[in-house]
């Protein structure tokens, strides 16, 4: 069930690249967001309309046969609407005379803004600023009531309003860093045009969930998974807080978590947070289903089913559950659906996106499934959940499982373990682990040649990743120390028997991903 407060911006998404930004930069400014496709009926909106909209930017030209086109109901509640890169194309090309075309010099990268009027949309800009361009098509011909307010050397019309209504559009993309005033323009769109509430906050989240989980679930009792990460905690604790001993968790040991978590991490639960939980060692039911299985999506897909069978032992001779809870976030959902609506170009599946097989006869309760993951940190925070706890790097679903990149055997997972507490435990030694995202250890296919001693090895490498971010959807490889690296290489080769060579990972994302599988 969503929960969206009665202020609110929607955001059309045509599969730029950047559209999660978008919704990033509006709930920065304590506005709720929603991405959906741009071909999903706005009709389903009748009864709590959006504030604005927001059109993304978009791989294709609108001259393209099949490009994406506007929804017939844009305009249908009469609010504001904000198109940045492809959205203002898709604006000008649907209103005549309007007209769009290849441009004689294509536009990547940084661009000098001149704003020609700053009534409204670009308030508080100066004159000449950065922005960030990625279009190769420009406005030829401006359509009948809109006017100029912004250029460039390069693009004549790089930002325009029309003259009675509330219809603004952008070349640039304000969404980006990149863009030095980016975050001003949104907010001109939000609180200038689009008269938004900004009071969507963490507190106003808990308060509207807490009623909306007592809503959905009424007297049934919910089954949630705990998986050990945050998600999942803080989803469990909120969903406590609003049914109390309705909720029974389970902390299923899968056999793919990381070293001495499964104790370490069930103390935690019912000694600190006080949580209703169970914990059950599945290890071996795991881990006889996935040994000998290389191909990511398959470990995924049988994760996910055992996962679900486990919880089915677990409740199926208590009838008084009616629903499944799970720690999905936005960014989950987004990476599984595309923006066409359907099934993604698929980057990877969720174990926990996609629904339940019908023998369970649950239904999903998701209660942070419009959430990324920095949100999620200051819903836990408000929720009390200790800080040292909600710091904690994510951990993929599937656990080490997917961080092997080859056939599963226990052998390789306690090697990988091993590293992985090693890298850990130099990054808290060392003051690094806060100031990184996420940090990882992969077991490679790989074995090579070596020299211990005086004897030959021939053993496997491990790949060591540490990417800063804020939300996930992009990061950076994080800069860590030479001297930092050498030392945890050479822990990792001296200290665990099977490993003889560690490598840096020095990709961002995109083009790669975080994970490697």
């Amino acid at each position: 069930m969503i929960v969206r407060p009665d202020s609110w911006i929607l955001i059309l998404d045509y599969g730029s690249q950047y559209t999660q930004l978008i919704a990033r930069r509006v709930r920065e400014l304590n506005v709720y967001s929603e991405i959906i496709p741009f071909n999903r009926p706005l009709e389903e909106f009748k009864e709590n309309p959006p504030a604005g909209i927001i059109l993304s930017g978009g791989p294709c030209s609108v001259n393209d046969t099949e490009a994406p086109a506007l929804p017939d109901d844009l305009h249908r509640f009469g609010i504001p609407v904000l198109g940045i890169c492809y959205g203002l194309q898709a604006l000008v090309h649907h209103k005549k005379p309007g007209s769009v075309s290849r441009a004689s010099r294509r536009e990547f990268g940084r661009a000098e803004l001149i704003v020609d009027d700053s009534e409204d949309l670009l308030a508080g800009l100066p004159q000449r600023s950065q922005v960030w361009m990625s279009h190769s098509d420009h406005i030829q011909t401006l359509p009948d009531d809109f006017e100029i307010i912004a250029h460039t050397d390069n693009a004549p019309i790089a930002a325009l309003r029309h003259k009675d209504q509330p219809v603004y559009g952008v070349q640039f993309h304000p969404e980006v860093v990149h863009t030095e005033y980016g975050s001003t323009l949104i907010q001109n769109f939000l609180s200038r045009i689009c008269q938004v509430d900004r009071n969507w906050t963490a507190e106003s989240f808990i308060e509207s969930s807490i009623a909306s989980i007592q809503k959905q679930v009424g007297d049934a009792h919910v089954v949630c998974g705990l998986s050990g990460g945050v998600d999942s905690t803080v989803a469990a604790t909120l969903i406590h807080r609003a049914i109390g001993d309705q909720l029974q968790c389970v902390f299923v040991n899968n056999g793919l978590l990381r070293k001495n978590e499964f104790e370490d991490v069930l103390r935690l639960y019912k000694e600190h947070l006080k949580l209703p939980v169970k914990g059950v060692d599945a290890s071996k039911e795991f881990l006889d289903k996935l040994t000998g299985v290389s191909d990511p999506e398959e470990k995924r897909k049988i994760i996910g089913n055992t996962f679900i069978e486990v919880f089915d032992e677990a409740v199926n001779d208590d009838d008084r559950y009616g629903f499944l809870a799970q720690g999905t976030l936005y960014p989950d959902v987004i990476e599984s659906v595309s923006f066409t609506g359907g099934p993604s170009v698929t980057i990877k599946s969720h174990h926990n996106v996609g629904g339940l097989p019908e023998k369970m006869n649950l239904d999903l309760l998701e209660p942070l499934r419009e959430l990324f993951k920095d949100e999620v940190r200051e819903i836990g925070k408000a929720l009390g959940i200790p800080p040292d706890f909600l710091q904690r790097h994510p951990f993929p679903g599937p656990g080490i499982a997917i961080r092997v990149l080859s056939e599963l055997t226990p052998e390789k997972l306690d090697l990988l373990r091993e590293a992985d507490a090693i890298f850990v435990e130099e990054l808290k030694a060392n003051d690094l682990y806060n100031k990184v995202w996420q940090a990882l250890a992969v077991l490679l296919p790989v074995q090579s040649v070596g020299v211990m001693g005086d004897e030959r090895t021939y053993e496997y490498t491990i790949a060591l990743r540490a990417v800063t971010s804020v939300d996930g959807m992009t990061a950076d490889w994080a800069h860590l120390p030479y001297e930092f690296l050498s030392r945890v290489s050479n822990r990792i080769i001296n200290e665990i028997e099977g490993i003889n060579r560690v490598v840096y990972d020095i990709s961002s994302k995109p083009p790669s991903t975080i994970e490697w599988e």
